[in-house]
Order: structure tokens, then C-alpha cells, then sequence
């Protein structure tokens, strides 16, 4: 398939490019991460004005009428820089969800900046399967009351609206009777516990006892939000490949310069012609990373989601391999130090590790990619 940006993509690319490099360096990066909120809400409100918050919606929802593509694009850029703003989590998974659903009234917050989101999509020895879901909703007078627990909830602690998935049917592993529910993250029954993930973001794990939500609260089709919600994790697992090229590209290039500085014997470490070659390795896997990336992200944004889900477990599984791989490169080429606070290639070989297992990790995607392709020469 050929792949070439159009002059929009090109210019919405460059601009993300131009914001890492200029204001968001490692130091500031780094702050950031270590601050109460572990983000920043200036950039945040820089981003709405930006329009980056509102790309990959249709203009129908009130976006600019993008979608997965533009924001691989922008998140590509972002994973060059280590942002740790929750663009993942509000935009591309809560606010997919919500726009796959024609929730207008929530996603216009979303794209202006003033409303975070936060999707439960795991539990408690769910592992990656989307549809062992133990946390029960149930009617009483027209309300609902939901029960139980979500595990890993990414971005929680700041978010405005909790996304939780529940069983209003079904046994505890089937795909139907798994309702969306949109649940104030303060409603009185939601009980949180915060804390810091490996790579600096911010995670929750949250109990629900008894939360007690209107009809109104939800998302989609009771019973058939399995559907909504796996085709926005599709998406959502494109676009982060598309971060795996970015902080990818980021590791080759600090280790390039660190070779070109660093002195052995009197000469550059980049002479060395070892050296060079594991460089060139690396560079080969970020550049077939970002390729399947966009290819992922092109599938997704079409009608086919037989093949998208096919496209995103090949670009997921070979990310996260080789996206490890190229980690530990950059950290043994720089030595000792690679692995200290201070190395920003410390920082991103983290990030590069949560993003292996974010979603689903290589095994996972391996064995759905064989599963599909085993369906395929079945029906053929």
C-alpha cells in the first residue's frame, strides 16, 4: 500500500514536531512528570487552542474532521518528546468511545479542554480479554447500580468522567450483555486509589460499590457495548504504535549523538563499525515500526474492522519486540549511565516497555493475529 501525507498532515505533523522541540525538553519533561498531576494544564488548554483535541473527530461532532490517521500523527510527535499529557486516554480512547456512540454533549468538553476522561477497560485477573467482565450494572426505578472493580485505569485520578464497562447480561466472559456506562469520577460509590506507573503517568486502581448512575449515563446500546468498545481499543492500540515510532525515532537519535561525542582509543564510538551496525539495526526497526503503524492506523480509520484488528495486532506485536529491543540498544550503547534518572534514554526505554504491554503485549498479538488469519483460510 502506498502511504503519502497529505499537505494538512503534512502541516499538523510539522507543528507537533516544532512543540517538542522547542518547549518540551527532557528537563521540562521531567517536571512535569513529578508534579501533583504528573501533566500540564496549560498545554493541555494549549492544545485545545491548537486544535489538536478536536483532529480526529468529524466535523458532524464538531472536530476538524480527521480520525486515527492524524492522530497517529500527533501522538507520533508526542512520543518523541515523552509527553505526559493524557492525550492517549481523553482523546483517542474515551473520546472514540463517545464519538462512535454520538455523545455530542460530553465529547464538545473533550475537545474544548475542560473535560478528562478515564476508561476501565481491565480488571482484576482479566488480563487482555475485553470481555471478562465481573463488575455487574443493574436497574432499579430507572437508575442503574453498578458494582465492582477496574484494574490499571490510566489517567483517573484527573479525570472528570470514569468510562466503565459492565454486565447487565451474560455470563462472565461473553462479549454480549456488556453495557458502557458514562460514571462521574466523584459520584458518591466511587472509591479510588491513585498512584504512579512505571513510566511517570498516572493510573487508579477504583472500586464501585453501588454507584448509582441515570439512564441518561449510557454509552451506546445496552447490552452491545462490546462492539464500541473493542473497535475504540483497536484504534486506540494503532495510534500508540504510532507513539512507539516516536519515542523509537527519539532512542536511535540520542544514541547516534551519544556515538558521535563519546571517545574510545582516542576516537569516536561511532567509528566503530559494530557499533554502526547495531545503529543500523535500530534504525531498521523504527522505520518498519512506523510503517506498520501507519498501516494500522489506516485500517482502523476505514469500514473493515476484520482487517483492521488484523492490521493492529501486526503493527502491536512487531512494536513491541522490536520497540524493547531497540531500548536495550540505546541503553547498553550508552553504558552505565544509560540506565540512571538523569539519561533521558532511561526514561524512554520505560516507555517503551509500558507501551509493549499496553493493549495487549506481543504473545497476545500474535496469537489474535493467528487466530484471525486461521478464521480467514477457514471461511475461505
Amino acid at each position: 500500500m502506498a502511504f503519502a501525507l497529505t499537505d494538512e498532515q503534512k502541516l499538523l505533523k510539522e507543528s507537533v514536531d516544532r512543540f517538542v522541540e522547542r518547549d518540551y525538553d527532557f528537563e521540562f519533561r521531567t517536571r512535569l512528570a513529578g508534579s501533583e498531576d504528573g501533566w500540564s494544564a496549560r498545554n493541555w488548554s494549549r492544545f485545545a487552542e491548537l486544535g489538536w483535541l478536536g483532529v480526529p473527530f468529524s466535523e458532524e461532532l464538531g472536530g476538524y474532521g480527521g480520525g486515527p490517521v492524524e492522530a497517529g500523527l500527533i501522538v507520533e510527535g508526542l512520543g518523541k518528546g515523552l509527553a505526559v499529557e493524557p492525550y492517549l486516554w481523553t482523546v483517542i480512547l474515551g473520546g472514540g468511545l463517545l464519538a462512535r456512540a454520538g455523545r455530542i454533549d460530553v465529547l464538545e468538553g473533550v475537545m474544548g479542554g475542560s473535560v478528562q476522561l478515564a476508561t476501565g477497560f481491565a480488571e482484576p485477573g482479566s488480563r487482555y480479554t475485553l470481555s471478562n467482565v465481573a463488575t455487574s450494572a443493574a436497574q432499579n426505578d430507572g437508575d442503574w447500580l453498578i458494582t465492582g472493580q477496574k484494574a490499571v485505569v490510566f489517567n483517573a485520578p484527573s479525570a472528570d468522567y470514569l468510562i466503565v464497562p459492565a454486565r447487565t447480561g451474560g455470563g462472565q466472559t461473553e462479549a454480549v450483555g456488556i453495557t458502557l456506562f458514562l460514571v462521574p469520577a466523584d459520584a458518591k460509590g466511587v472509591e479510588m486509589r491513585g498512584y504512579r506507573t512505571m513510566d511517570g503517568s498516572r493510573a487508579a486502581e477504583i472500586t464501585l460499590s453501588g454507584v448509582k448512575v441515570g439512564g441518561g449515563a449510557v454509552i451506546g446500546d445496552v447490552d452491545n457495548g462490546m462492539t464500541l468498545l473493542e473497535q475504540a481499543i483497536d484504534t486506540a492500540t494503532a495510534v500508540v504504535c504510532c507513539e512507539a515510532a516516536g519515542v523509537m525515532q527519539a532512542l536511535v537519535v540520542q544514541t547516534q549523538n551519544y556515538l558521535k561525542t563519546r571517545k574510545q582509543f582516542g576516537v569516536p564510538l561511532s567509528t566503530f563499525q559494530v557499533l554502526q551496525h547495531r545503529m543500523a539495526e535500530m534504525f531498521i526497526h523504527k522505520e518498519q515500526t512506523q510503517s506498520m503503524a501507519y498501516m494500522a492506523v489506516v485500517r482502523a480509520a476505514g469500514d473493515d474492522a476484520h482487517e483492521a484488528a488484523k492490521a493492529v495486532s501486526a503493527a502491536k506485536a512487531y512494536a513491541g519486540e522490536k520497540g524493547r529491543l531497540v531500548g536495550q540498544e540505546a541503553i547498553q550503547m550508552h553504558g552505565g549511565m544509560g540506565i540512571t534518572r538523569e539519561m533521558p534514554v532511561s526514561s524512554y526505554f520505560k516507555r517503551i516497555t509500558m507501551i509493549e504491554t499496553l493493549f495487549g503485549n506481543v504473545d497476545h498479538h500474535l496469537d489474535r493475529f493467528a487466530d484471525i488469519s486461521a478464521a480467514e483460510r477457514a471461511g475461505a
